[in-house]
């Protein structure tokens, strides 16, 4: 039993860091639904604005998406940047009549490899990532470098302790204490980072805001 026990827990783990196949599609809509306010805290923390070029990377289920381009669009251009080729496809169809109008640009791209130009960016989020990131140095410094001077990085995290009683996250989860993230933030240049906190959801969640 505890077998299949870990072999479920790893699937979940693994579907949540990279969804893929039919239930992919289920978890990307459980992902929308459930980070809603998570994602919606990212992309007000951003402040963008009618023509920025912004970034959502590590897009998933494309709600993200779906709210810069509300704020930038359609004088301004998103990125989004998945490594799930699953992702990439469902964006692709969902998003069509935006990438066709050059609304929306979608590659395929990771937080320690994104293609993206120097300074391109005004503001980036990325949310409920960095649990799948092994060198968390080179992210942040990725982050860095597509920013323009005065841009903004915005990082959801869920808060470690909770995240620590889930069953799942002992499988493939890499929970950092926020204070390492800030740190990581600041050693790329990130140096003016703010911290908030949302505790009306489910699991309690930090909103890193760096400039």
């Amino acid at each position: 039993m505890s077998g299949l026990r870990t072999a479920l827990l790893t699937a979940v783990a693994g579907q949540l860091g990279r969804p893929h196949g039919l239930v992919g599609r289920g978890v990307a809509l459980l992902l929308n639904r459930g980070n809603r306010q998570a994602v919606a805290g990212a992309v007000d923390a951003t402040e963008a604005t009618a023509g920025n070029a912004v970034a959502d990377i590590g897009f998933g289920g494309g709600l993200g998406l779906e709210l810069l381009l509300r704020r930038v669009a359609p004088q301004g251009t998103v990125h989004g940047v998945e490594i799930a080729d699953d992702m990439l496809a469902r964006a692709r169809a969902r998003f069509d009549r935006q990438i066709a109008a050059g609304s929306l640009v979608l590659e395929r791209g990771s937080l320690t490899a994104l293609p993206l130009d120097d300074k391109s960016l005004d503001a980036a989020i990325t949310v409920n990532t960095v649990y799948f990131v092994t060198d968390l140095d080179a992210a942040c410094a990725e982050l860095a470098r597509v920013l323009r001077p005065g841009g903004r990085a915005v990082l959801g995290v869920g808060d470690p302790d909770a995240m620590a009683r889930l069953p799942f996250t002992a499988y493939g989860f890499a929970l950092r204490p926020i204070a390492e993230i800030v740190a990581s933030l600041r050693r790329a240049g990130l140096e003016n980072v703010e911290q908030r906190r949302l505790n009306d959801v489910a699991i309690p969640h930090h909103v890193l805001v760096a400039r």
